[in-house]
Protein backbone atom coordinates (compact mmCIF):
# COMPACT_ATOMS: atom_id res chain seq x y z
CA UNK A 1 0.00 0.00 0.00
CA UNK A 2 2.82 2.40 0.79
CA UNK A 3 4.40 1.77 -2.61
CA UNK A 4 1.25 2.90 -4.42
CA UNK A 5 1.09 5.93 -2.15
CA UNK A 6 4.68 6.86 -3.02
CA UNK A 7 3.87 6.57 -6.72
CA UNK A 8 1.09 9.14 -6.41
CA UNK A 9 3.31 11.42 -4.33
CA UNK A 10 5.99 11.22 -7.01
CA UNK A 11 3.44 12.04 -9.73
CA UNK A 12 2.08 15.00 -7.80
CA UNK A 13 5.59 16.20 -7.05
CA UNK A 14 6.35 16.14 -10.77
CA UNK A 15 3.15 18.08 -11.44
CA UNK A 16 4.24 20.66 -8.88
CA UNK A 17 7.68 20.90 -10.45
CA UNK A 18 6.18 21.47 -13.90
CA UNK A 19 3.85 24.12 -12.51
CA UNK A 20 6.78 25.77 -10.74
CA UNK A 21 8.80 25.84 -13.96
CA UNK A 22 5.89 27.41 -15.81
CA UNK A 23 4.97 30.12 -13.34
CA UNK A 24 8.17 31.07 -11.52
CA UNK A 25 11.14 29.94 -13.54
CA UNK A 26 12.56 27.75 -10.81
CA UNK A 27 13.22 27.87 -7.09
CA UNK A 28 14.50 26.01 -4.09
CA UNK A 29 12.48 22.97 -3.03
CA UNK A 30 12.81 24.07 0.59
CA UNK A 31 11.66 27.66 0.29
CA UNK A 32 9.90 30.19 -1.88
CA UNK A 33 9.05 29.25 -5.43
CA UNK A 34 7.62 25.78 -4.91
CA UNK A 35 3.99 26.82 -4.88
CA UNK A 36 0.90 25.67 -6.72
CA UNK A 37 -0.05 26.05 -10.35
CA UNK A 38 -0.75 29.61 -11.49
CA UNK A 39 -4.07 29.00 -13.21
CA UNK A 40 -7.45 29.22 -11.51
CA UNK A 41 -6.70 32.03 -9.07
CA UNK A 42 -8.05 33.70 -7.10
CA UNK A 43 -9.51 30.85 -5.05
CA UNK A 44 -11.76 31.08 -2.03
CA UNK A 45 -12.11 28.76 0.94
CA UNK A 46 -14.92 29.14 3.46
CA UNK A 47 -14.11 28.67 7.13
CA UNK A 48 -15.70 29.28 10.52
CA UNK A 49 -14.58 32.91 10.59
CA UNK A 50 -15.51 33.87 7.03
CA UNK A 51 -14.00 33.35 3.61
CA UNK A 52 -10.32 33.07 2.78
CA UNK A 53 -9.33 34.44 -0.62
CA UNK A 54 -5.97 33.52 -2.07
CA UNK A 55 -5.37 36.01 -4.90
CA UNK A 56 -2.48 34.29 -6.66
CA UNK A 57 -0.56 31.03 -6.70
CA UNK A 58 1.24 30.74 -3.34
CA UNK A 59 5.00 30.77 -3.45
CA UNK A 60 5.62 30.62 0.31
CA UNK A 61 3.36 28.28 2.27
CA UNK A 62 3.20 28.12 6.06
CA UNK A 63 1.31 25.51 8.10
CA UNK A 64 0.16 25.83 11.69
CA UNK A 65 -1.51 23.57 14.29
CA UNK A 66 -1.85 19.82 13.59
CA UNK A 67 -1.24 17.94 10.36
CA UNK A 68 -1.84 20.75 7.87
CA UNK A 69 1.73 20.53 6.61
CA UNK A 70 0.98 16.96 5.51
CA UNK A 71 -1.43 18.16 2.82
CA UNK A 72 1.18 20.50 1.38
CA UNK A 73 3.89 17.84 1.44
CA UNK A 74 1.59 15.23 -0.08
CA UNK A 75 0.90 17.67 -2.91
CA UNK A 76 4.61 18.22 -3.53
CA UNK A 77 4.74 21.63 -1.83
CA UNK A 78 7.40 22.14 0.86
CA UNK A 79 6.31 24.71 3.45
CA UNK A 80 8.60 27.54 4.42
CA UNK A 81 7.49 26.87 7.98
CA UNK A 82 5.53 24.24 9.89
CA UNK A 83 5.10 23.19 13.54
CA UNK A 84 7.79 21.52 15.59
CA UNK A 85 5.89 18.39 16.58
CA UNK A 86 6.33 17.22 20.15
CA UNK A 87 3.65 14.53 20.47
CA UNK A 88 4.68 11.32 18.74
CA UNK A 89 8.11 12.54 17.72
CA UNK A 90 10.36 9.56 18.39
CA UNK A 91 13.74 11.12 17.67
CA UNK A 92 13.43 14.70 18.90
CA UNK A 93 13.77 16.39 15.52
CA UNK A 94 10.22 17.79 15.56
CA UNK A 95 9.23 16.08 12.31
CA UNK A 96 7.06 12.96 12.23
CA UNK A 97 8.32 9.99 10.18
CA UNK A 98 5.81 10.27 7.32
CA UNK A 99 6.75 13.93 6.88
CA UNK A 100 10.43 12.92 6.92
CA UNK A 101 9.68 10.40 4.17
CA UNK A 102 7.86 13.04 2.11
CA UNK A 103 10.68 15.56 2.47
CA UNK A 104 13.16 12.92 1.35
CA UNK A 105 10.97 12.06 -1.65
CA UNK A 106 10.90 15.74 -2.56
CA UNK A 107 14.65 16.14 -2.08
CA UNK A 108 13.99 18.96 0.38
CA UNK A 109 15.54 20.08 3.63
CA UNK A 110 13.50 20.44 6.80
CA UNK A 111 11.60 23.75 6.78
CA UNK A 112 11.68 26.22 9.65
CA UNK A 113 9.87 24.65 12.60
CA UNK A 114 7.47 26.81 14.60
CA UNK A 115 7.50 26.44 18.39
CA UNK A 116 3.82 25.89 19.26
CA UNK A 117 4.18 24.64 22.82
CA UNK A 118 2.33 27.72 24.08
CA UNK A 119 0.03 28.09 21.06
CA UNK A 120 0.45 29.48 17.56
CA UNK A 121 3.76 31.32 17.32
CA UNK A 122 2.56 34.39 15.50
CA UNK A 123 6.00 36.00 15.42
CA UNK A 124 7.67 33.00 13.81
CA UNK A 125 4.88 32.69 11.27
CA UNK A 126 5.21 36.35 10.35
CA UNK A 127 9.00 36.07 10.08
CA UNK A 128 8.63 33.22 7.57
CA UNK A 129 6.89 35.70 5.22
CA UNK A 130 4.22 33.32 3.91
CA UNK A 131 1.68 34.19 1.24
CA UNK A 132 -0.78 31.57 2.50
CA UNK A 133 -1.22 29.90 5.91
CA UNK A 134 -2.77 26.44 6.17
CA UNK A 135 -4.76 25.67 9.32
CA UNK A 136 -7.88 23.73 8.32
CA UNK A 137 -7.26 21.32 11.20
CA UNK A 138 -6.83 23.63 14.16
CA UNK A 139 -8.43 25.34 17.10
CA UNK A 140 -7.53 28.88 16.05
CA UNK A 141 -9.24 31.53 18.12
CA UNK A 142 -10.86 34.37 16.25
CA UNK A 143 -8.14 36.70 17.52
CA UNK A 144 -5.41 34.36 16.24
CA UNK A 145 -7.18 34.03 12.92
CA UNK A 146 -7.49 37.79 12.50
CA UNK A 147 -3.82 38.29 13.34
CA UNK A 148 -2.75 35.55 10.93
CA UNK A 149 -4.87 37.01 8.12
CA UNK A 150 -2.94 40.26 8.53
CA UNK A 151 0.16 38.23 7.70
CA UNK A 152 -1.32 36.20 4.81
CA UNK A 153 -4.61 34.60 3.72
CA UNK A 154 -5.34 31.95 6.32
CA UNK A 155 -7.38 28.74 6.10
CA UNK A 156 -9.10 27.91 9.40
CA UNK A 157 -11.40 25.12 10.54
CA UNK A 158 -14.80 24.90 8.85
CA UNK A 159 -17.11 24.60 11.86
CA UNK A 160 -16.08 23.75 15.42
CA UNK A 161 -12.47 23.89 16.66
CA UNK A 162 -10.51 20.68 16.06
CA UNK A 163 -13.54 18.94 14.54
CA UNK A 164 -12.81 18.45 10.86
CA UNK A 165 -12.70 15.29 8.78
CA UNK A 166 -9.31 14.51 7.23
CA UNK A 167 -10.90 14.61 3.77
CA UNK A 168 -12.28 18.08 4.31
CA UNK A 169 -9.04 19.46 5.73
CA UNK A 170 -7.11 17.98 2.78
CA UNK A 171 -9.42 19.57 0.21
CA UNK A 172 -9.59 22.91 2.05
CA UNK A 173 -5.83 23.20 2.32
CA UNK A 174 -5.36 21.85 -1.21
CA UNK A 175 -7.81 24.37 -2.63
CA UNK A 176 -5.84 27.21 -1.05
CA UNK A 177 -2.79 25.89 -2.90
CA UNK A 178 -4.67 25.78 -6.19
CA UNK A 179 -4.51 21.98 -6.13
CA UNK A 180 -8.10 21.00 -5.36
CA UNK A 181 -8.23 18.25 -8.00
CA UNK A 182 -4.97 16.72 -6.79
CA UNK A 183 -6.19 16.92 -3.19
CA UNK A 184 -9.36 15.07 -4.12
CA UNK A 185 -7.25 12.42 -5.88
CA UNK A 186 -5.21 11.96 -2.71
CA UNK A 187 -8.41 11.60 -0.70
CA UNK A 188 -9.76 8.97 -3.09
CA UNK A 189 -6.58 6.91 -2.98
CA UNK A 190 -6.38 7.13 0.80
CA UNK A 191 -10.00 6.01 1.06
CA UNK A 192 -9.07 2.92 -0.95
CA UNK A 193 -6.30 2.10 1.54
CA UNK A 194 -8.72 2.45 4.45
CA UNK A 195 -11.28 0.26 2.71
CA UNK A 196 -8.60 -2.39 2.11
CA UNK A 197 -7.67 -2.35 5.80
CA UNK A 198 -11.32 -2.65 6.83
CA UNK A 199 -11.79 -5.55 4.43
CA UNK A 200 -8.75 -7.30 5.86
CA UNK A 201 -10.25 -7.13 9.38
CA UNK A 202 -13.94 -8.03 9.18
CA UNK A 203 -13.96 -8.56 12.95
CA UNK A 204 -14.13 -4.77 13.31
CA UNK A 205 -17.44 -4.45 11.46
CA UNK A 206 -20.24 -3.37 13.78
CA UNK A 207 -18.19 -3.50 16.98
CA UNK A 208 -19.14 -0.68 19.34
CA UNK A 209 -16.34 1.25 21.00
CA UNK A 210 -15.42 4.03 23.37
CA UNK A 211 -12.17 5.90 22.75
CA UNK A 212 -10.81 7.14 26.06
CA UNK A 213 -7.80 8.39 27.93
CA UNK A 214 -7.39 7.32 31.52
CA UNK A 215 -4.42 6.68 33.75
CA UNK A 216 -5.24 3.49 35.68
CA UNK A 217 -3.33 4.88 38.68
CA UNK A 218 -5.77 7.79 38.87
CA UNK A 219 -9.34 7.09 37.77
CA UNK A 220 -10.73 10.31 39.25
CA UNK A 221 -11.19 11.63 35.69
CA UNK A 222 -11.77 9.67 32.50
CA UNK A 223 -11.68 11.50 29.17
CA UNK A 224 -13.90 10.18 26.40
CA UNK A 225 -13.39 11.30 22.81
CA UNK A 226 -16.69 11.99 21.10
CA UNK A 227 -18.18 11.44 17.66
CA UNK A 228 -16.81 14.18 15.43
CA UNK A 229 -13.32 13.89 16.88
CA UNK A 230 -10.86 12.83 14.19
CA UNK A 231 -9.63 9.69 15.96
CA UNK A 232 -13.21 8.56 16.62
CA UNK A 233 -14.41 9.23 13.09
CA UNK A 234 -11.54 7.19 11.69
CA UNK A 235 -12.71 4.11 13.58
CA UNK A 236 -16.08 4.52 11.87
CA UNK A 237 -14.26 4.19 8.56
CA UNK A 238 -12.94 0.81 9.67
CA UNK A 239 -16.50 -0.38 10.34
CA UNK A 240 -16.76 0.28 14.07
CA UNK A 241 -19.67 2.17 15.66
CA UNK A 242 -20.07 4.45 18.65
CA UNK A 243 -21.28 2.83 21.83
CA UNK A 244 -24.60 4.09 23.16
CA UNK A 245 -22.77 5.66 26.09
CA UNK A 246 -20.46 7.61 23.79
CA UNK A 247 -23.43 8.78 21.76
CA UNK A 248 -25.17 10.03 24.90
CA UNK A 249 -22.06 11.89 26.01
CA UNK A 250 -21.90 13.55 22.59
CA UNK A 251 -25.53 14.62 22.86
CA UNK A 252 -24.85 16.09 26.29
CA UNK A 253 -21.67 17.91 25.16
CA UNK A 254 -22.30 19.42 21.70
CA UNK A 255 -19.57 21.18 19.75
CA UNK A 256 -16.60 19.69 21.62
CA UNK A 257 -14.35 16.74 20.86
CA UNK A 258 -14.19 15.15 24.31
CA UNK A 259 -16.09 14.84 27.57
CA UNK A 260 -14.84 14.01 31.04
CA UNK A 261 -16.30 11.46 33.42
CA UNK A 262 -15.82 11.01 37.13
CA UNK A 263 -15.10 7.54 38.39
CA UNK A 264 -18.59 7.02 39.76
CA UNK A 265 -20.01 7.53 36.24
CA UNK A 266 -17.66 5.07 34.59
CA UNK A 267 -20.50 2.65 33.90
CA UNK A 268 -21.51 4.79 30.91
CA UNK A 269 -18.74 2.87 29.10
CA UNK A 270 -20.08 -0.54 30.05
CA UNK A 271 -21.90 -1.09 26.75
CA UNK A 272 -18.78 -0.68 24.59
CA UNK A 273 -17.58 -3.88 22.93
CA UNK A 274 -14.08 -2.44 22.65
CA UNK A 275 -12.26 0.19 24.66
CA UNK A 276 -9.45 2.14 23.01
CA UNK A 277 -7.03 3.83 25.40
CA UNK A 278 -3.58 5.36 25.28
CA UNK A 279 -0.91 3.74 27.42
CA UNK A 280 2.00 1.34 27.59
CA UNK A 281 2.79 -2.35 27.96
CA UNK A 282 1.38 -2.53 31.50
CA UNK A 283 -1.74 -0.44 30.96
CA UNK A 284 -4.20 -3.25 30.26
CA UNK A 285 -3.10 -5.22 33.32
CA UNK A 286 -3.43 -2.08 35.43
CA UNK A 287 -6.91 -1.44 34.04
CA UNK A 288 -7.97 -5.00 34.82
CA UNK A 289 -6.61 -4.69 38.36
CA UNK A 290 -8.52 -1.48 39.05
CA UNK A 291 -11.86 -2.17 40.80
CA UNK A 292 -13.76 0.34 38.64
CA UNK A 293 -12.11 -0.04 35.25
CA UNK A 294 -11.82 -3.78 35.75
CA UNK A 295 -15.60 -4.05 36.10
CA UNK A 296 -16.14 -2.95 32.48
CA UNK A 297 -16.93 -5.97 30.27
CA UNK A 298 -14.45 -4.94 27.58
CA UNK A 299 -11.68 -4.60 30.14
CA UNK A 300 -12.54 -7.93 31.76
CA UNK A 301 -12.29 -9.76 28.43
CA UNK A 302 -9.18 -7.90 27.30
CA UNK A 303 -11.01 -6.26 24.39
CA UNK A 304 -8.90 -3.15 24.87
CA UNK A 305 -6.71 -1.63 22.19
CA UNK A 306 -3.82 0.14 23.88
CA UNK A 307 -2.34 2.75 21.57
CA UNK A 308 1.24 3.30 22.70
CA UNK A 309 1.12 6.82 24.07
CA UNK A 310 3.52 9.39 22.66
CA UNK A 311 4.56 7.24 19.69
CA UNK A 312 4.33 8.07 15.98
CA UNK A 313 1.46 5.59 15.64
CA UNK A 314 -0.53 7.43 18.32
CA UNK A 315 0.09 10.73 16.57
CA UNK A 316 -0.73 9.28 13.15
CA UNK A 317 -4.32 8.57 14.15
CA UNK A 318 -4.90 11.32 16.66
CA UNK A 319 -4.98 13.54 13.59
CA UNK A 320 -5.20 11.28 10.52
CA UNK A 321 -3.86 12.79 7.31
CA UNK A 322 -3.22 11.67 3.75
CA UNK A 323 0.38 11.05 4.78
CA UNK A 324 -0.09 9.47 8.21
CA UNK A 325 -2.87 7.08 7.22
CA UNK A 326 -0.84 5.15 4.61
CA UNK A 327 2.16 5.18 6.94
CA UNK A 328 0.38 3.48 9.84
CA UNK A 329 -2.88 1.90 8.66
CA UNK A 330 -1.64 -1.69 8.70
CA UNK A 331 -0.33 -1.56 12.28
CA UNK A 332 -3.28 0.45 13.57
CA UNK A 333 -6.01 -1.72 12.06
CA UNK A 334 -4.26 -4.86 13.32
CA UNK A 335 -4.08 -3.41 16.84
CA UNK A 336 -7.81 -2.70 16.80
CA UNK A 337 -8.66 -6.08 15.27
CA UNK A 338 -6.70 -7.92 17.96
CA UNK A 339 -8.83 -6.19 20.59
CA UNK A 340 -12.07 -6.83 18.69
CA UNK A 341 -11.26 -10.53 18.46
CA UNK A 342 -11.49 -10.74 22.28
CA UNK A 343 -15.05 -9.42 22.48
CA UNK A 344 -17.21 -11.89 24.38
Amino acid sequence: MRTARKSLLAALSLTGAIALSACSGGGSPSGGGNGAAGEGFPVTVKNAYGTTEVPAAPERVAAVAWGNQDTALALGVVPVGMPFVTYGDDDGDGVLPWAVDALEELGAETPELFDEVDGINLEQVADSAPDVILGANSGLTEEEYETLTEIAPTVSFPGDPWIVDWRESTVMNGTALGREDDAEALVAETEELVAEAAGAHPELEGKSFAYIWVDPSDTSTIYVYLPGDTRVEFLHELGMVDSAGAQQLAADNPGVFYASLTAENLDVLADADVIVNYGGDDTLAAMQADPLLGALPAVQSGAVAIVADGTPLASAFTTPTVLSIPWGIDDYSTLLADAAAKVQ
